[in-house]
């Protein structure tokens, strides 16, 4: 059933998940246009990725997620953060306030309906700009922080991503109207129900803005011995305030979010410059080559030889 108006057509809740379901429908398919194998591609739009995967594979993997939000638009996933596991399906989108490491699954997946997802990182910067025009009388309060946020999406955001992806079909489009409805897409965002959580991304006093800085620290000097003391002091937090919130946005602490980026860079140092794990452990930090072992195969499943043989031989069967 349709209600009209005087000049426009207002479909009904129990038509708008028809609306939905095509929207859908036709973000799939154009993800699919984008994708002919699996692994996950950067398009040429700044920041925007799509994610696809034709089996549920036994490997988990293990990658680093900018800050950033998503849209399954096809089968199921689920993340990984820390202690929390987040499960999506089709239609529902994720968001993570803050740069962290994730294990990825595909739970729902085949090779006539894959994996389909896109993912656009968040840029901070214009969420601050656009905070103003949103919450103009400031942002309410928030007593409680996740890893991520997993709602279900709605059909103008469905919309806004396919036009954004539209963009690339046409020259010029992605350069001149791709950032407009990225700003479109960001402004819905924060009028959605996760909209508060977005908003602090860009506030300089918030608590995800100081658990960011203090990411943003580990990130460049990860191979460094650190003090949770100092990283406090560095966001201006008391130790034990620091602790609680940087456990709750990133649901790992301090220490264990340091070790996971030695141990990805570390991976990264092995494959992509053949570097032995020996030299691998020394310069991301470790003094131990017994605890890296340890703790890479507990990370990853295998000992850095036998994990490195086998992403090796993926890469060569997958060319």
């Amino acid at each position: 059933m349709i209600i009209t108006g005087e000049n426009f057509i207002f479909p009904t809740s129990a038509n708008a998940e028809n609306v939905l379901e095509t929207e859908i429908t036709r973000l799939a398919h154009l993800l699919h246009t984008y994708t002919s194998h699996d692994g996950v591609v950067s398009l040429p739009i700044p920041g925007l990725h799509i994610a696809r995967y034709s089996d549920i594979a036994l490997d988990c993997i293990k990658t680093f997620y900018l800050p950033s939000w998503g849209i399954v638009a096809q089968g199921a996933k689920s993340i990984t953060v820390g202690q929390e596991t987040y499960q999506l399906g089709k239609s529902q989108m994720m968001m993570h306030p803050v740069s962290l490491p994730v294990t990825l699954n595909a739970i729902k997946a085949s090779k006539s309906k894959p994996l389909l997802a896109v993912r656009l990182d968040l840029n901070p910067q214009r969420i601050a700009e656009l905070v103003l025009k949103v919450y103009p009388n400031g942002l309410p309060p928030v007593h409680q922080w996740s890893a991520g946020y997993v709602i279900d999406t709605d059909v103008s955001i469905v919309n806004a991503v396919i036009r954004l992806l539209e963009c690339l079909q046409k020259p010029g489009d992605a350069e001149l109207l791709g950032p407009l409805i990225m700003d479109e897409i960001l402004i819905r965002l924060l009028r959605s129900p996760i909209g508060v959580h977005v908003a602090e991304m860009g506030f300089a006093d918030s608590s995800v803005h100081q658990v960011a800085e203090a990411i943003a620290w580990l990130q460049e000097n990860f191979s460094q011995q650190i003090k949770v003391a100092d990283l406090a002091e560095l966001t201006h937090m008391s130790v034990s305030s620091f602790h609680e919130h940087f456990k709750a946005v990133t649901s790992m602490t301090p220490m264990q979010y340091q070790k996971t980026l030695r141990l990805q860079e570390a991976r990264h140092l092995m494959l992509s410059s053949q570097m032995d794990a020996t030299t691998a452990c020394r310069m991301v930090g470790y003094v131990s080559d017994s605890q890296f072992s340890r703790d890479y195969s507990s990370f990853f499943g295998a000992s850095p030889r036998k994990d490195i043989a086998r992403l090796r031989n993926h890469s060569q069967i997958q060319k």
